[in-house]
């Protein structure tokens, strides 16, 4: 079966952001309630698509994964730590997430050079993203894919995202 990657629909935000949280669940710390939060904002694609573009991998009717990229407006709300606005010709990638069962196919890969190629085509010159030291494997790819280190973002309590970034060509 082939995996198609395009534009979440209205009727797709609900299973998309169930799928995405579900991908970011490994990550959670029991009894953590900023984690639990953020579980729910990722879960909440309809209020994200408002202002971003929110991809999703299906193949044959059910969404493996999404990804939500910030071309024009910011994925933003009072917990969250970057309110910069995005930087001229930059595009970002946020909430990038794959179901467990689908991972190691490639669909992770697909949703960042679709992206790649939407950002392109909107006049974007550089791909920013964060992630953090849990994730491993997304770091790798990252990688393989032509991302390299910039600043981290620490938080007060001492959270750190990692900060990539890859020039587009």
């Amino acid at each position: 079966m082939t995996v198609v990657i395009r534009r979440a629909s209205e009727t797709e935000h609900s299973e998309a952001g169930r799928v995405t949280a579900d991908a970011y669940r490994e990550f959670v710390r029991p009894g953590h309630a900023d984690w639990d939060r953020y579980l729910e904002r990722i879960a909440n694609v309809a209020e994200r698509a408002e202002r971003t573009t929110v991809l999703i991998a299906v193949e044959d009717g059910r969404i493996l994964g999404s990804l939500t990229l910030e071309l024009d407006g910011r994925v933003r709300d009072s917990s969250d730590a970057e309110h910069r606005p995005l930087a001229d010709g930059e595009a970002h990638i946020r909430m990038l997430g794959v179901d467990p069962e689908a991972r190691g196919r490639g669909v992770a890969r697909a949703l960042m050079q679709r992206s790649e190629a939407i950002a392109r085509a909107a006049g974007k010159t550089v791909m920013t993203l964060n992630t953090t030291k849990r994730m491993v494997a997304a770091r790798a790819m990252y990688e393989r894919l032509g991302y390299e280190r910039t600043a981290d973002t620490v938080f007060p309590d001492g959270f750190v995202l990692l900060g990539y970034e890859k020039p587009l060509r």
